[in-house]
């Protein structure tokens, strides 16, 4: 155990807790807003289809929304444990956004979470409604909230140093700081594609085992549309965030296109094996200027290489991977989401190839995929920096021996398995039982 690097493991550790925590906010922020359109679809149609799709996902929020606020404390204590440097020295103006965070966020939700899981049929069906949407504006401030400190850490303003500690300058320049804008809306747009794709592919599954209901076919229709639609939106605000990291992080950008020198006219590399030991690219495959095109509009526009930066640059292989696994998965996202809204313009959602809902099936997580690896590229991209430009890393690591970060770490990932396998199980026994519209009121 003393041969490991106390840096490393917390660095595990952190990286761990975020990995599992992403994954059910990443599903909720946008799956609540989904629960408001069937709402209002049964309020304005009285079909209990909708009604029954309300009730089936509701049960799936209040599951995920309830795992993602506990694995979300174990986060909040590593500030203290492993990374108390950090707090040190930006604690004026993380502990404020955090804070804000709870303020309206969490008590937004609290007050409003209990008449929308239990409020059916004892409050009024507009009460019911008003309840739901301040659940879904509730989860979208804390996302809000949390974006605006991740961006900051990205590409911080508005602050001033003083004895080592940072100050702010102005609110307005922190909470929107030249990343958050391209940020919050990649990170909203990622959650629509999560639960949509989770929608589709919990449906399609239902109509494979046949159990499905009414419910089952508007949400699957629902579902279909909103990806098609939500995943080109979400290429071209890729696009935009890639130019303006570009402008406030090249190396990042070096390091997901894998450019070594810096040159003009820069392949698109499909494939490459990046080595830094040598640093080079094995095994090349690319598209001639195609990503001088993509990042600067011209073919022939030079883009900078890692060399320039004198080993203040991100590790290369986990950014080139991450990048083109989140750009697979979007573009699986593309097809699969268009030819399921192609069919649908001929068939009955129970009548669906076979086929393609296996297919759905199987991009029932794909959200998560992207998701944890566009974090990744993010979070990884920002090294050696903490706050990028300004703390390092290995400088803000606490003081706990290797060996019991090492102990805590394994039992987080054991205990993460367990909880990740039940969930999952868990949704595909709800997606089991018919939804019950029982009590539905004309």
């Amino acid at each position: 155990m003393e041969a490991l690097d106390p840096l490393v493991l917390a660095r595990l550790q952190f990286a761990a807790n975020i990995t599992f925590h992403i994954l059910f906010p990443t599903i909720t922020i946008a799956l609540c807003w989904a629960l408001l359109f069937f709402r209002w679809r049964w309020v304005a149609t009285r079909n209990v289809a909708w009604l029954g799709a309300y009730r089936l996902w509701t049960k799936v929020f209040a599951l995920s929304f309830a795992m993602g606020v506990v694995s979300g404390i174990t986060m909040s204590f590593q500030f203290g444990t492993n990374w108390p440097g950090f707090m040190e020295r930006v604690g004026n103006i993380a502990g404020p956004l955090l804070g804000y965070e709870v303020l309206t966020a969490f008590f937004l939700e609290a007050t409003f979470l209990g008449v929308m899981l239990f409020g059916h049929g004892k409050v009024s069906e507009r009460v019911h409604l008003f309840a739901t949407l301040m659940v879904a504006l509730g989860t979208t401030a804390s996302a809000f909230w949390i974006l605006a400190l991740n961006s900051w850490m990205q590409t911080p303003a508005g602050f001033y140093v003083e004895n080592g500690q940072y100050h702010v300058v102005s609110w307005l320049a922190v909470i929107f700081n030249p990343s958050f804008p391209y940020r919050f809306s990649h990170v909203l747009l990622a959650s629509g594609l999560t639960a949509a794709f989770l929608i589709a592919g919990l449906s399609a599954w239902q109509i494979l085992r046949r159990h499905d209901t009414p419910a089952t076919a508007v949400a699957l229709r629902t579902a279909l549309i909103a990806g098609a639609i939500l995943i080109p939106i979400q290429i071209f605000v890729g696009d935009l965030h890639g130019l303006n990291t570009l402008a406030h992080q090249p190396q990042k950008i070096a390091a997901i296109e894998g450019v070594w020198e810096t040159e003009r006219g820069a392949p698109l590399l499909l494939f490459a094996l990046p080595d830094e030991t040598t640093r080079s690219n094995h095994f090349e495959v690319g598209v001639p200027k195609a990503a001088s095109l993509i990042l600067k509009h011209d073919p022939e526009d030079e883009i900078r290489g890692l060399n320039e930066f004198e080993g203040r640059h991100p590790p290369v292989a986990p950014l080139f991977w991450g990048f083109r696994i989140m750009v697979g998965v979007g573009l699986l996202m593309l097809a699969t989401s268009w030819a399921g809204v192609w069919a649908l313009r001929r068939r009955a959602p129970h009548a669906l190839p076979r086929g393609l809902l296996w297919g759905l099936v199987g991009m029932t997580f794909s959200g998560w995929v992207a998701t944890v690896a566009g974090w990744y590229v993010t979070e990884i991209g920002r090294q050696p920096y903490l706050v990028f430009g300004e703390l390092l890393t290995r400088d803000l690591v606490g003081p706990a021996p290797a060996a019991s970060i090492a102990v805590s770490l394994t039992a987080y990932l054991v205990t993460y398995l367990v909880l990740i396998v039940a969930y999952v199980s868990v949704l595909f026994y709800l997606a089991s039982k018919p939804a019950d519209t029982q009590g539905a009121r004309a």
